[in-house]
């Protein structure tokens, strides 16, 4: 549960300033090697994480260290208020695992290489703000496993999208055999792992697996868009939103209920709260603070 109070920030070191669009590049280990991860943030609160491993986009332990590190940053600035996970890879949202560095991996190294992109999908789930994938391209299977992980998802139509790792003789290992069946049902969940089915956007939109399905190129704009409309509205809300959905999604319904009340007790000293009431009353737009 978090907690939150008109201290709460005292508690933060927000790593970027809330003036202007700062794009930084992660050099976690030579400088000579191009960065794979790219944070940006815009003044309004939204930040994008932008997968930036030129090629296939896929998960090296570069990229993984640094994404965790990217990670770990939005979710302790309590001025994010939305993350977007973008590409900046022509047609290449993320091609999953590098099968090339895997390839050359000892057998007992791979468990531990999983486990490590598993605990990475986790994280994502994890922020504590709502997360936006915007897919354009090939998002194939620990590239739609990062999509799976995020709370929601948009696609160009020229997108194509699938757990694809039974076609390598292995299985989704990177939390994709769980989320999708949550996500769609399990029998088709069962159906798309056992055939390592490629869907388009349309299709992907018709099960569920997206909410929206936009024009080539248009992904980040209508994620930007979606975000946008969460930023203004009280951010301790939406933490508590999410873990409230989170918390009691696989439960029976009066232990869900139970979350619920407990998340909502958590708004109920705020500030926020306060301030939303009297804006309603006096006829204005909110001027919320987190607290």
């Amino acid at each position: 549960m978090f907690h939150f109070c008109p201290s709460f920030k005292s508690l933060q070191v927000p790593l970027w300033t809330l003036s202007k669009k700062i794009t930084t590049s992660r050099q976690l280990c030579s400088a000579s090697l191009p960065s794979c991860i790219k944070v940006e943030k815009l003044s309004s609160g939204i930040v994008s994480i932008i997968l930036a491993h030129h090629g296939k986009n896929s998960f090296s332990k570069l990229m993984i260290k640094e994404f965790r590190e990217a990670i770990a940053d939005v979710s302790l600035d309590s001025s994010v208020r939305c993350v977007i996970l973008k590409s900046e890879v022509p047609k290449v949202f993320c091609a999953g695992a590098d099968l090339k560095e895997r390839l050359a991996m000892p057998d007992d190294e791979i468990s531990s290489f999983v486990s490590g992109l598993r605990d990475t999908m986790s994280a994502v789930a994890n922020i504590p703000v709502p997360t936006i994938a915007a897919i354009e391209g090939v998002a194939f299977g620990g590239g739609l496993e990062l999509a799976l992980a995020c709370d929601m998802r948009v696609a160009g139509s020229e997108a194509q999208l699938g757990l694809t790792e039974t076609a390598l003789a292995i299985i989704p290992g990177a939390g994709g055999s769980q989320r999708l069946p949550r996500l769609i049902g399990v029998a088709k969940a069962k159906e798309l792992i056992f055939t390592a089915t490629r869907l388009s956007s349309q299709e992907a939109l018709a099960l569920g697996l997206i909410n929206h399905s936009v024009p080539t190129g248009q992904a980040v704009i209508k994620a930007e868009a979606i975000a946008a409309s969460i930023v203004d509205k009280g951010p301790i809300a939406i933490r508590m939103a999410k873990e409230a959905i989170d918390g009691g999604a696989s439960l029976e319904i009066s232990r869900g209920l139970q979350v619920e009340k407990a998340c909502y007790d958590e708004l109920v000293m705020t500030l926020d709260r306060k301030e939303g009431l009297n804006a309603f009353v006096e006829k204005r737009k909110p001027q919320y603070k987190g607290c």
